[in-house]
């Protein structure tokens, strides 16, 4: 039996994956950061060694986005030498890694959608820490997988999907960006992928490297909010009015990419696995939310995984 483990699996894509069901002759092991600190080199190393897994995948990560620009040096710890010790650890006991990461490692000023080996320019530490901790997975451990994504919704976790069901029932009118462009990737999907990828690459000729996986088609954060709102018509009361806002009007700590399009080309090459169709997969998050709402304390709006 292979085994997957998973670090970060109390977040959003490691929360879907510990539930997923796996693929034949594969089962999911989950370590949340109370089991596991990836900071801590020496955990890190004996947890790999302990589990023996035959692939890893690191869903780990500092996400508040916002809140990274004054805590620089906790971004960096998880996101950079956190990134590092798990690639270590992997290194060392010969076991492949795939590796989360995002779409701010772009600086968001391409017109068509950002390619793997474009150039990454972050725009905030959090995009930074994320670029660092690519870098330390490539200078570590050759045999890995890095999959960036962008704007991850799931039905529990800190993300845009129920900051606005929260807003929503709270306001009237909600002020919406709408020259930021993007792909909504459903946690679901991307544990999925991550599944599909650890079963192609044991025992597999290499296809190490970096590849691109989001959601389509792309959308703005405005128009992402007005889906949200017409999945929840029918029930409850009536939806907020949104009025369209440019960055300027929405003044927030870290500068985001106004273009975050991701092209997924590559990976539908080289494994078969194609783009997801982000709106069934929010139509059902958004139903899960409504028959059984989690705990909607304060969100960070743009959050990651």
């Amino acid at each position: 039996m292979n085994r997957l483990l998973v670090f970060g699996a109390g977040g959003q894509v490691g929360r879907e994956l510990s539930a997923a069901a796996a693929p034949p002759g594969w089962t999911v092991v989950g370590c949340d950061h109370e089991a596991v600190d990836i900071a801590d080199a020496g955990t890190v190393a004996h947890c790999v060694t302990d589990m023996r897994p035959a692939a890893v995948v690191n869903a780990a990560a500092y996400t508040a986005v916002d809140r990274a620009e004054s805590e620089r040096e906790s971004a960096f710890l998880v996101n950079e030498t956190g990134a590092r010790n798990v690639a270590a650890a992997c290194a060392a006991a010969r076991v492949p890694l795939i590796h989360l990461s995002t779409d701010y490692v772009f600086d968001g000023t391409k017109r068509d959608a950002y390619a793997e080996d474009d150039t990454t320019r972050p725009l905030s530490v959090y995009g930074a820490s994320k670029e660092a901790g690519e870098r330390a997975v490539r200078a570590t451990q050759p045999a890995h997988i890095i999959l960036r994504t962008s704007w991850v919704f799931a039905a529990h976790g800190a993300n845009f999907v129920r900051t606005m069901l929260r807003l929503g029932a709270e306001r009237t009118e909600l002020r919406i960006v709408d020259d930021q462009r993007g792909g909504p990737t459903a946690a679901l999907d991307i544990a999925g992928a991550c599944l599909g990828l650890a079963a192609a690459i044991v025992g597999e000729p290499a296809r190490w490297g970096t590849y691109h996986y989001v959601g389509t088609p792309v959308t703005t954060w405005h128009d992402f909010a007005a889906a949200i709102f017409a999945a929840v018509a029918g029930h409850r009361g009536p939806s907020p009015r949104l009025t369209r806002i440019a960055t300027s009007e929405y003044k927030t700590a870290a500068r985001r990419p106004m273009n975050s399009a991701l092209d997924c080309g590559k990976i539908a090459r080289e494994f078969g696995i194609t783009q997801p169709d982000w709106r069934p997969a929010l139509a059902d998050v958004v139903a899960r939310l409504l028959s059984a709402p989690e705990d909607r304390k304060s969100t960070r709006l743009n959050s990651s995984h």
